[in-house]
């Protein structure tokens, strides 16, 4: 009897590594990790839309499941529920952009501590049609925080002509071989954006490149032109960017003694520099069609900003959209983002950084299988998505234990954390989080109506939109700790059984998908 119960808990195990599924493991927070190394890592089938049936993908807390994806049947029979979602493809709003996070220096130097299968696993987690489908990526210009040490492209003082400027071993070792990776094992165009942190310290105010400092007005125009010496040489090696951000958080280079990397701009300043100086370089560089994004801050500033920018008519010109940050979005003001869009609705909003682990009431930086900051991840998607954002995108793709490196002791949490010394990587609630949107609603979808009687936004959070091949899908979260919601979708377009209904469990996250 023992032999054959051993014999049987073999198989099983066997069954499960074959199977795909994940490995899990706790470390004593609300959920588990899933464990991945350089023989073995979860993976989940490309989603292909079904005519006859729904498919259902589940992650949550309570039983653990990641991605588990079930059919359900469609039905002509009415049910009386607390929740009824109705279908509008009649009413549509913004085109979807993607989903993505940030080749960081950090990320970089935690993933070549791995193997290089257990390396190839970490970036097909992400970019692979059997992971998460990501098809955005960041990349710092020069050092930021998360760098093992401050540094730009060109510190030499007085180097006004550029002549030394040149990409780091940050670049050629941790960033660029990344990146080709992901394009080798993605089946979508990978939207590649940059931001810049700080100019070099001689350009600025305080000749520093953290703290209180701006840059100094008479290097407008070569500031302009690192951001094409960056373009040239990224190109020299094979990326190409889609996009740019003028300029990472720039209220952060106005406080005192701010302690990483950053460079103080106000909106008039920004301006300035945008029609003046770097959207004419672009251009007359060959570089116009890059997406120049400005703001990249905080929400409840954008409207200002954008305002700001546009009381000069010729930013029409060079500025394709706004990017936004999500630290501060605990304070509400979800409308800041509606209000840009009605304003100036030919610009996209993009949610350009968040990660979790950030305040300083996080008294532990890393929480490995916190499911309640997954749910933090899954909630703000949704949001930002009912709000005119095209996209989200992660910061670093996978940190240390500690939530590093990070030169200046900022350390946060990750959805995939490295464990260099045991050559594995653990995948966070997080991970599944943002893959229950990355991996199902491509670029080019567009986001529909949901005509919800008896919706608790308070509990069960919803986002629907029509792929370009026109399949509908719908992510719905019920974030309560112990009840479970009954919700019952129609599709009034459907010829036959229109209609699932379908129990929400708590703590839970469902993307639903049919044709």
């Amino acid at each position: 009897m023992l032999l054959l119960l051993v014999l049987s808990v073999f198989s099983t195990s066997i069954q499960l590594v074959l199977g795909g599924g994940c490995v899990p493991r706790s470390f004593g927070h609300s959920s588990h990790v899933c464990v991945c190394n350089s023989t073995y890592c979860d993976t989940y089938e490309h989603p292909v839309a079904s005519q006859e049936m729904v498919k259902q993908y589940v992650s949550d807390r309570p039983d653990g499941r990641r991605l588990e994806m079930t059919e359900l049947s469609w039905s002509n029979e009415s049910s009386t529920v607390g929740l009824t979602v109705n279908i509008n493809r009649t009413k549509t709003f913004q085109t979807i952009l993607g989903f993505g996070g940030a080749f960081t220096d950090a990320a970089g130097l935690n993933i070549n501590k791995l193997s290089a299968e257990a390396q190839s696993n970490l970036i097909a987690s992400y970019f692979s049609p059997e992971g998460a489908e990501y098809n955005i990526g960041r990349i710092n210009m020069g050092g930021c925080d998360f760098s093992d040490r401050p540094y730009t492209y060109c510190d030499t003082v007085n180097d006004t002509e550029l002549v030394t400027f040149n990409l780091t071993h940050d670049d050629n070792v941790y960033k660029i071989p990344y990146v080709h990776m992901a394009a080798e094992m993605s089946q979508k165009e990978i939207r590649m954006f940059a931001s810049p942190w700080s100019a070099p310290a001689w350009m600025k105010t305080n000749n520093a490149l953290n703290g209180q400092g701006g840059l100094i007005h008479e290097y407008y125009q070569i500031w302009a032109e690192y951001f094409v010496k960056f373009l040239d040489a990224y190109k020299a090696n094979g990326i190409e960017f889609w996009g740019l951000t003028a300029q990472n958080e720039p209220f952060d280079g106005f406080i005192p003694d701010f302690t990483f990397n950053a460079m103080g701009w106000n909106v008039s300043m920004q301006r300035e520099w945008v029609v003046n100086n770097l959207g004419p370089t672009l251009d007359n560089k060959g570089y116009g069609d890059v997406k120049l994004m400005v703001h990249d801050d905080q929400r409840p500033t954008l409207p200002a900003w954008a305002d700001g920018i546009f009381e000069d008519p010729l930013s029409d010109q060079y500025v394709d959209g706004f990017a936004v940050h999500w630290y501060v979005d605990f304070l509400g003001m979800a409308n800041s983002l509606d209000k840009v869009h009605e304003k100036y609705p030919d610009k996209f909003i993009l949610y350009t950084e968040a990660c979790t682990g950030s305040y300083p009431w996080d008294l532990e930086k890393v929480l490995l299988g916190s499911w309640e900051r997954g749910q933090d991840y899954i909630f703000n998607i949704i949001e930002d998505l009912n709000h005119w954002s095209v996209g989200w995108t992660d910061w670093n793709i996978a940190l240390d234990m500690n939530g590093g490196p990070n030169w200046a002791g900022n350390f946060v949490d990750a959805p995939i954390i490295v464990n260099g010394e045991a050559d594995e990587f653990y995948k966070n609630p997080m991970y599944y989080g943002l893959a229950h949107f990355s991996k199902f609603i491509p670029e080019g979808s567009v986001r529909i109506g949901l005509d919800a009687a008896g919706y608790d936004e308070g509990e069960v959070q919803m986002v629907g939109v029509e792929l370009p091949t026109g399949e509908i899908v719908v992510v719905v979260s019920n974030k309560h700790l112990d009840r479970t919601k009954t919700i019952r979708i129609v599709d009034p377009a459907r010829e036959g059984g229109n209609e699932i209904t379908v129990e929400i469990g708590p703590e839970s996250v469902h993307t639903f998908m049919w044709k």
